[in-house]
C-alpha cells in the first residue's frame, strides 16, 4: 500500500494525529531512515525528529511533552492539502486556497538563506518558496492558549 502524504491542518498527517507517540508513528510509517535529537537551550525546547527521507517528510516529537508528535516537515511533491497537490500551487494559489478554507495569511519574510516564508498562524503552517516554487512546508499542533486575543474595553 502506497503512502498518501495527506496534510490535515491542526489534526495530523495521513493516519497519524498530533499528540501521537513514536510507537504509533512507527506502526503507521515504519522505522525512519534517521533519528535526530534537537535541543535549543535558549527556548528551552527539545525534540526527537524522525526523518523519512525517501518518503519526503520528517516527524517532530516534543521531548518535554512525553515525546508526542507536535509538527511535521514535508517536501514530498505528492503531498495533498484539501485534496490538492500542494506543491503544484504557486504562492498566490496557495494563499487563495487557504483563505477559502478559513485560514488567513499572517506573515511573510525573506529568509537569510534566500527562501521566502509565508505563514498562516491560525493553521500552524509555514510554507517556504525558492524561485517562486514551494520547496517545503512545516505544520503543527497549535496550543489553543496562544490563540486567545485580549481586547480592552
Amino acid at each position: 500500500m502506497d503512502l498518501i502524504p495527506e496534510i490535515k491542518l491542526r489534526i495530523g498527517f495521513g493516519d497519524l494525529m498530533f499528540s501521537s507517540t513514536i510507537t504509533e508513528a512507527e506502526k503507521v510509517f515504519g522505522k525512519p531512515e534517521e533519528i535526530q535529537v534537537l535541543d535549543d537551550s535558549i527556548l528551552e525546547t527539545s525534540c526527537t525528529v524522525y526523518h523519512y527521507w525517501d518518503k519526503g517528510f520528517s516527524l517532530f516529537f516534543d521531548n518535554k511533552n512525553f515525546k508526542k508528535m507536535s509538527s511535521v516537515e514535508v517536501d514530498n511533491r505528492d503531498a495533498l492539502l484539501f485534496n490538492l497537490k500542494i506543491f503544484s500551487l504557486n504562492e498566490k494559489q496557495l494563499i487563495e486556497i487557504l483563505s477559502k478554507n478559513g485560514y488567513k495569511l499572517s506573515d511573510t519574510e525573506k529568509q537569510d538563506w534566500g527562501e521566502k516564508r509565508i505563514s498562516f498562524d491560525d493553521a500552524g503552517l509555514d510554507c517556504y518558496f525558492e524561485n517562486d516554487k514551494l520547496v517545503s512546508l512545516n505544520f503543527g499542533n497549535i496550543d489553543e492558549t496562544t490563540l486567545f486575543n485580549y481586547s480592552p474595553n
